[in-house]
This record gives C-alpha cells, sequence and structure tokens, in this order.
C-alpha cells in the first residue's frame, strides 16, 4: 500500500508541477490590464492543448497506479507464481529511451531552426519506438513458447495486462509521431511544428517513466525502493 501512495503522491505533485508551469493556478481578476492574446481575441491554443495533455496523463498514471495496487493486492494469494523475466525487455527499454531522447534531440533542434537534424531525430524516434512494439511482440510470442500464455497464472495474466496497456498507449504515441514526421518533411520551416513536437515529446517522456514503474513493478523491486527512499529522507 506504501507504493500505491507514493506513486498517487508523485502523480499529484507532477500534476500541480504542470499546473503552475502553465498558469492554471494563477488568479486573473486580480491581474491589471488586459493580456495581449485576450485584446486580439486569439485563444491560447497551445497552452490549452498542454494542459489538456496533462490532465489526460494524470489519468492515465491513476489507471496505472489502481492496476499496480490490483497487482500487489493479488501476489499475495497461494496461486501467485513469479516468472523469469525474458531478457528481451532490457533492450526494449533502451529502445525506448533512445526513443524519448532522439524526440527530445528534434524538438531542441527545431527550436533552433536545424532542419535537418530535426527531422533525423524524428526518423530516430520513430524506428526506436517500432523497434520497441515489435520486442514486446517478440517478448509474448517467447512467453507463449515456453507455455506462458495470457492464462498461465495471474502473475503473467498481470504481466500481459500491464505491457499491453503500455503498448496500446505506445501505438497512440506513434501514430502521433507520424503525423509529426509527416509535416517535417512537407515543410521548410518548423516553427509551426514547434507546439505539436512538443507534446509529443511530453507525451513519449510520461510513456517512458510509466515503462520504468511498471518494470520495478513486475521485477519485484518497488518495496526496496520505497523502503530505501525513506531511509534516505527519514
Amino acid at each position: 500500500m506504501s507504493v500505491i501512495l507514493s506513486f498517487i503522491f508523485l502523480i499529484l505533485c507532477i500534476s500541480g508541477w504542470w499546473l503552475a508551469r502553465h498558469h492554471l493556478l494563477s488568479k486573473p481578476w486580480l491581474e491589471h490590464g488586459v493580456p495581449a492574446s485576450a485584446a486580439k481575441g486569439a485563444a491560447p491554443v497551445n497552452r490549452i492543448a498542454k494542459v489538456g495533455l496533462g490532465v489526460f496523463l494524470a489519468v492515465i498514471g491513476a489507471l496505472f497506479a489502481l492496476l499496480a495496487s490490483a497487482y500487489f493486492e493479488r501476489m499475495g494469494l497461494p496461486d501467485w507464481r513469479d516468472f523469469p523475466l525474458p531478457r528481451l525487455l532490457w533492450v526494449n527499454t533502451g529502445m525506448l529511451v533512445a526513443c524519448s531522447a532522439a524526440l527530445h534531440c528534434a524538438l531542441i533542434d527545431a527550436r533552433n531552426g536545424a532542419l535537418k537534424p530535426a527531422r533525423s531525430g524524428l526518423v530516430i524516434a520513430s524506428l526506436a519506438g517500432m523497434a520497441f512494439v515489435f520486442g514486446q511482440l517478440a517478448v509474448w510470442l517467447q512467453l507463449v513458447s515456453v507455455g506462458l500464455g495470457v492464462a498461465a497464472n495471474p502473475a503473467v495474466t498481470f504481466f500481459y495486462l500491464l505491457t499491453g496497456l503500455h503498448g496500446l498507449h505506445i501505438l497512440g504515441g506513434l501514430i502521433a509521431l507520424a503525423f509529426a514526421v509527416s509535416s517535417a518533411f512537407h515543410s521548410t520551416d518548423l516553427r509551426p511544428l514547434i507546439p505539436r513536437l512538443e507534446l509529443c515529446t511530453i507525451y513519449w517522456h510520461f510513456l517512458l517513466v510509466i515503462w520504468l514503474a511498471i518494470l520495478v513493478v513486475i521485477a519485484g523491486w518497488a518495496e526496496e525502493i520505497v523502503v530505501t527512499c525513506s531511509q534516505l529522507f527519514s
């Protein structure tokens, strides 16, 4: 339970930071004057999109927190059987890290007006993201080949559930990334693309964090990390 409370507290802290960063906690009725954007009648579309994405990510985080809670509750029953994690999972993790890093570099290049490096970063991110998906399919096939299907035991079922749900969000991220790549290769000015790249980068960074949290849970490191952190801050 302490693990779940820690995760939910982390989600609340991230949400609060997000709202503060995008000025959603400010009091516009106490501000003097009229903002330039309001005077021109321009809607803060980028800010609204970021806040909407932040709310969406908070919901995703809460969903995975609930699944993690169910995981820890279920593993206490007698029919729970741990199984060795395929080594390919760590290769897939490297692919996801590479995707997130390449996308972040592409965003920096786009802000600096470096067209070719930004395009290269987007292509690398797309390839790494697709490699992660195919790697996960290979992991599932590997488990099935050794008799660990979805219904083999509750531990394996939760593994498929957690990694499968994360994979669905990865597919959504690949679709958004495909639109970004298409726009980058059909334009010589990346400035209009920067808001979309920012949203895409934030989303993929979040998916990386969720994946690392899933690994912590299924590898059995969660309790050790909580104990270690409590000792450090006590």
